[in-house]
């Protein structure tokens, strides 16, 4: 053998090596079981305050909270947040490069813009026109039947609904 695939033969086995080696020096610490559920508990508890968190904000712009009981509630919501957070770090330990608070507040603040974006494509007038379409195409009577299958159609298709024969 060449000098030259020698070395190619033994930088594949170092690469190897190391490459199966890995596992067995990585400092990652594995949860037991009762830690996995107490982790999971309570990452469901942290999505039930920021739940809470989003629907106390949402209530106070609708003015169902009174403006004096609106931040000792919020406060009280997020200091169980963050407790939850600090709970959750020593379980699963991770580079904490905020508090617990700016955590919890951004968790809540990307809810609210979650929520916010499912129905912000219409107008109130846009959805009424809609929905009063909608209603007048259920309330409209069978203009015939369908030539190909016999299914009764409506004087608003242009297919059947039952074969997808054209109707015009």
């Amino acid at each position: 053998m060449e000098l030259g695939s020698l070395f190619l033969i033994l930088t594949v086995l170092i690469v190897v090596g190391v490459y199966l080696y890995a596992p067995f020096m990585s400092k990652s610490r594995k949860l037991s079981t009762d830690e996995m559920h107490k982790a999971s508990a309570l990452k469901a508890e942290r999505d039930r305050v920021i739940s809470s968190l989003q629907e106390l904000d949402f209530d106070f712009k609708l003015g169902k909270i009174p403006e004096e009981d609106y931040p000792p509630q919020r406060a009280e919501l997020l200091k169980k947040g963050a407790e939850i957070l600090r709970q959750l770090d020593e379980l699963e330990p991770a580079a904490p490069t905020r508090t617990a608070e700016a955590r919890i507040e951004k968790a809540a603040a990307a809810k609210r813009a979650d929520s916010a974006s499912d129905g912000a494509g219409f107008s109130d007038d846009e959805i009424e026109a809609m929905l009063a379409a909608r209603r007048k195409q259920h309330k409209s009577k069978p203009a015939g039947f369908c030539p190909k299958c016999g299914r009764p159609i409506l004087a608003a298709d242009n297919f059947c609904p039952s074969c997808g024969k054209s109707l015009k």
